[in-house]
């Protein structure tokens, strides 16, 4: 088989309904995988299964909504996908907010709350109900998309790099607590893709040139160029590899 093959593996993808999510999910079931796409809204994620579905035939994914703020619903999401699929061999935290654009001065508690909690929290919360299955077969591939806001500063964007270096962190102290039970855990940190999530940053031409002038590549990237890490993440390519995190950004932080 393949090194990159997730023939027979199940993966549960959070925000999966449009933009890194659903290009992740799309390109698992490309390799094989069972797929669950999740994201608040039903009728965005049936849309994706309907996709996938007619891509790779009946079955190949379900669609299980749930609210990454609502500690029940991801355990649902957990239970439901046991029920369903027999079990979960890939996890993908990708599901994240960020409801303030400003300095650190104008940003109030209550989004800050808001931004932990569904980047950093919700994770949490997810890992725990999924892992101990995974921690039981010794088998399991736990990958969180973090962002190259972890890595370094912003004078718009503090809040949410706050939350993506505590996503890099989350990963490195579960993987020492899951490596001796075979489960790894990894991070992808994207630069600036061309998603609905991060228009504000692209879709202003000037901002956009100076982002790509600043970029080694000279452009943005494309959610599909943040799918095969993530596939490389949760296949066997990659199973000497954990607390680690892989670099998206077509150059920026070098």
């Amino acid at each position: 088989m393949s090194l990159f093959s997730l023939a027979d593996r199940v993966a549960v993808i959070t925000g999966s309904s449009r933009g890194i999510g659903r290009a992740i999910a799309e390109r698992m079931a490309e390799a094989g995988a069972r797929v669950v796409v999740s994201s608040r809204k039903r009728d965005a994620c049936e849309a994706v299964v309907a996709a996938i579905d007619a891509a790779h035939g009946p079955g190949r994914a379900i669609a299980i909504p749930a609210n990454i703020s609502s500690k029940d619903e991801l355990r649902h999401l957990v239970d439901e996908t046991t029920h369903r699929f027999g079990r979960i061999d890939v996890l993908v935290c990708n599901a994240a907010s960020n409801p303030y654009y400003g300095p650190m001065a104008g940003l109030e508690d209550a989004a800050f709350r808001k931004i932990l909690e569904n980047n950093v929290l919700s994770n949490h919360w997810l890992i725990q109900f999924a892992a101990p299955q995974m921690l039981a077969r010794r088998d399991g591939s736990i990958v969180i998309v973090s962002s190259i806001g972890g890595l370094r500063g912003s004078e718009v964007l503090g809040g949410y790099c706050i939350s993506k270096a505590a996503d890099l962190q989350l990963a490195r102290n579960l993987a020492l607590e899951y490596g001796p039970h075979g489960v790894r855990v990894n991070c992808i940190a994207p630069g600036l893709i061309r998603t609905d999530f991060a228009r504000a940053l692209w879709e202003n031409p000037e901002a956009r040139e100076r982002r790509e002038a600043e970029t080694p590549l000279r452009r943005i990237g494309e959610p599909d160029e943040i799918a095969g890490a993530a596939v490389f993440l949760a296949s066997r390519a990659s199973s000497f590899m954990t607390g680690q995190t892989i670099v998206v950004d077509g150059g920026v932080t070098a």
